[in-house]
């Protein structure tokens, strides 16, 4: 069966161990991103099983109307937004779904935190730019981090934020925090509350219906003029131009971003990269060689548990029918 992964923009995949496990298949990769979706068909017209990796493309009902051929779909990591669950089971088309794994992601997050707080690449650019010593960060111990999406990765930063002596605020769904206290931390007693209390703030949000741009500029025009929006979830949970806007109205006064409305990011002159209190790092947050071996070696074992007709981890078996 004819095999194409999308969007490897790192050329990483055939180097992995796990590639190993499609070896003597017919498998084409594909390292741009093609947004158009009648020149990404044509690309597609003979694939019988697409492979992607996370939310890279969106397949949509008008793209799968244009593949008559494919069969599966194999995901990296589990199934969101980014697929149209319904349309594949409209066309027959299976969705088998991989594992995810919340270490890289949390350590990415905290990282930015870090070099958020302490102001850590501005610095490195001054250095490079032959001056010395050109700004001052601050600890995190003793300050109150907020965590909104109490999930594995909010979990994990919670246990990082113990070590670092800072004080831990939860926001969140009643369940996720529920459960935060019974892990010991802080629950906000609203979210208004919880923007304008937190010395930072880290999402962890799933993106659904929900969800999308539950973060308004009211919201961040709360946070304190020192204060760190850290996202490596998803952009599209910040109501669209606001976090901009609040930045330049110095409330909250520093952001850490892994992720944007649109990408990848090519444009030199991309308003975020243009402003110093920002970090932007390229979606990083599960690109890791140890998650990377992790999740594509399930999406590879799916495949060939299809090919083999023996397929697994189906989220729409009814295709199977």
């Amino acid at each position: 069966m004819k095999i194409t992964l999308l969007d490897d923009y790192q050329n990483a995949v055939e180097k992995l161990e796990s590639f190993k496990i499609l070896k003597g298949l017919d498998v084409t990769i594909l390292n741009h991103t093609e947004k158009n979706t009648s020149k990404l068909a044509e690309l597609l017209k003979d694939t019988e099983i697409l492979i992607l990796i996370r939310e890279r493309t969106q397949i949509t009902a008008d793209l799968l109307s244009k593949l008559p051929k494919l069969k599966l779909i194999s995901q990296t990591g589990k199934k969101s937004n980014h697929i149209d669950i319904d349309a594949c089971t409209k066309h027959k088309i299976a969705v088998a779904e991989g594992i995810g794994s919340p270490i890289a992601p949390s350590e990415l997050a905290w990282a930015l935190i870090m070099n958020s707080v302490r102001q850590i690449p501005q610095a490195i650019q001054g250095m490079k730019e032959g001056k010395w010593q050109t700004n001052i960060g601050s600890v995190i111990s003793g300050k109150t981090l907020g965590i909104w999406g109490y999930g594995k990765i909010g979990q994990h930063i919670a246990k990082y934020a113990d070590v670092f002596g800072a004080n831990v605020l939860v926001w969140g769904s009643l369940d996720s925090r529920k459960q935060a206290q019974l892990d010991g931390y802080k629950k906000a007693t609203s979210k208004e509350s919880f923007f304008a209390k937190s010395d930072i703030i880290t999402l962890h949000l799933r993106l659904n219906e929900s969800t999308h741009e539950i973060v308004k500029e009211a919201d961040l025009n709360l946070m304190k003029p020192d204060a760190v929006l850290v996202n490596t979830a998803r952009a599209e949970l910040i109501e669209k131009g606001a976090l901009v806007k609040a930045l330049k109205n110095g409330r909250p006064g520093f952001a850490a971003l892994d992720v944007y409305e649109e990408e990848p990011v090519y444009d030199v002159d991309f308003e975020l990269l243009q402003m110093p209190n920002v970090i932007c790092t390229p979606h990083l947050g599960y690109v890791e060689k140890n998650s990377y071996e992790l999740y594509f070696a399930k999406a590879f074992e799916n495949v060939v548990n299809f090919i083999h007709k023996k397929p697994t981890n189906i989220a729409n078996p009814e295709t199977l029918l």
